[in-house]
């Protein structure tokens, strides 16, 4: 396990190098911040002055070597807009984002799940179908129009639920959190289905075709011919084994699901990182931005990382120093 961690941190290391040139080329060399940073107005001089404060004024290849400096130190730059640290920006922003992310994901496996296992074992019947069906709209509705759907029904007509904001918070370990309130459950409610309902379907369908791969296999017959009981072959032999890809998919749709946020926040208006880097890019705010793409492929290291310490966990025969 030992030496698996450290070839792991190994790869992580090299991977956020690389991603750093990549992200750090493709941020700085599109588009130009002073034009919009800067009044039309400021003479040559004011506009040398503002350049050299933000440090634009040096070639790229030094710039990316300060930040890189500055990186390592835990500094990813300030912000060129509010003058305070990007990774602070970024903190301040991501509880709404993973609040909402988790209850995604949380939503997502406790409806996906059953309803899968249930198409599953009767792939014939009406309720199957039915379920599978609606998971195909699942897979094909646009996010942002099932969320103006949401608004439109359960809060313009019948006033259910709040259509925009996150509602009250509590602070916990210095972070504030709307899922531990009522009204914050109420706001969240909403962006929550809406982000699920894609994974909701990816869920079902890749339970269902676990339960019908698994079903066929030789130790679900030898479990039966023993006499053991419908829900001890279901819950034992065939949910146990399904879960490994079921957990390898659902942890790769929760980095996606942090990092493509954007269009629900953006729709009801929840002040997670979504909508903090739509905003940074609109007046191209580089140090947010660069600062936000290296959180999220931190993640994303992360939750790969926690994935595959789940495989050895559900499949002991899976030995993650062999891989």
């Amino acid at each position: 396990m030992s030496v698996y961690l450290l070839r792991r941190l190994i790869q992580a290391a090299l991977v956020m190098l690389a991603m750093s040139v990549i992200v750090f080329i493709g941020v700085y060399a599109i588009g130009d911040p002073v034009e919009i940073l800067i009044s039309p107005d400021a003479d040559q001089a004011e506009r040398a002055r503002a350049i050299a404060a933000l440090g634009l004024d040096k070639p790229l290849w030094e710039q990316y070597f300060s930040f890189l400096g500055n990186a390592l130190r835990g500094d990813l730059g300030r912000s060129f807009v509010f003058n305070e640290p990007a990774l602070q920006l970024i903190a301040q922003r991501a509880p709404a984002t993973l609040e909402l992310a988790f209850g995604a994901t949380f939503l997502a496996v406790l409806v996906g799940l059953p309803l899968g296992l249930y198409a599953g074992l009767r792939p014939n019947g009406v309720g199957a179908k039915t379920i599978m069906a609606g998971s195909i709209l699942g897979f094909s509705l646009p996010t942002f129009w099932v969320g103006l759907m949401l608004i439109m029904v359960f809060a313009v007509q019948l006033g259910w639920l709040p259509s925009t904001g996150r509602g009250e918070t509590v602070e916990v370990l210095g972070m504030r959190w709307s899922f531990l309130t009522w009204n914050g459950l109420t706001h969240m409610a909403m962006p929550a289905l809406n982000l699920a309902l894609f994974k909701i379907s990816l869920v079902i369908r890749l339970t269902r075709a676990g339960v019908r791969e698994t079903m066929l296999m030789d130790y679900v017959k030898f479990a039966r011919a023993k006499g053991l009981a419908p829900k001890r072959i279901i819950g034992v032999h065939v949910f146990k084994n399904i879960l490994i890809p079921v957990v390898t998919v659902v942890g790769l749709e929760l980095g996606s699901t942090i990092a493509f946020s954007v269009v629900t926040e953006s729709v009801f208006a929840w002040p997670g990182m979504g909508k903090l880097i739509i905003d940074s890019i609109n007046v191209l705010d580089r140090p947010v931005i660069v600062a936000y793409l290296m959180s999220i492929v931190f993640m994303f290291i992360v939750i790969n990382l926690i994935v595959d310490l789940l495989y050895s966990v559900l499949d002991p025969r899976v030995r993650l120093e062999s891989k």
